[in-house]
């Protein structure tokens, strides 16, 4: 078990990096007029330049795509029940996600800021999760669905 979560995590790092990067060229796209920007002007300012403030962000991306990734695997826990694998999946997540937003400068550093943020991933969790649940759900019907045509058949 200790393996997958290491080859996991490790897989998950790039991942991480790469959804960071796509995010911030889509934020770009709406918020910067033309440019690209690479992060928000509070972290280059804390950094003290926008290189490091990148490589920050960076790493910060990383881990939160090994903690995702990684943390994947409760979801072959089959003895543990859906409500329990959903509430220690996003117990360890928003562990994760809230230093590095807050580490990263993704929200403001004020209770309020606070708040608002988990907040968003809160209903991005629930519509995420809804999403798959929704999606296997079909998918399991299905392959019950085909075997009880075979056994119909036989």
């Amino acid at each position: 078990m200790k393996k997958k979560i290491f080859l996991r995590g490790l897989l998950g790092f790039p991942l991480g990096i790469s959804l960071g990067y796509i995010i911030t060229i889509l934020i770009s796209l709406v918020h910067a007029n033309g440019y690209y920007s690479p992060c928000v002007p509070q972290l280059i300012d804390l950094m003290g330049s926008e290189i490091k403030a990148v490589l920050l962000q960076c790493i910060l991306s990383g881990i939160l795509g090994s903690s995702f990734a990684a943390s994947s695997l409760i979801w072959e826990m089959d003895d543990w029940s859906i409500a329990k694998q959903t509430g220690v999946y996003f117990g360890i997540t928003a562990s994760v996600m809230m230093p590095v937003a807050y580490l990263a400068k993704w929200m403001e550093p004020t209770l309020w800021g606070f708040v608002n943020y988990f907040g968003i991933f809160i209903i991005i969790f629930i519509a995420i999760w809804l999403i798959q649940y929704v999606f296997w759900k079909n998918k399991i019907n299905k392959v019950n669905q085909e075997i009880k045509n075979k056994r119909k058949t036989l």
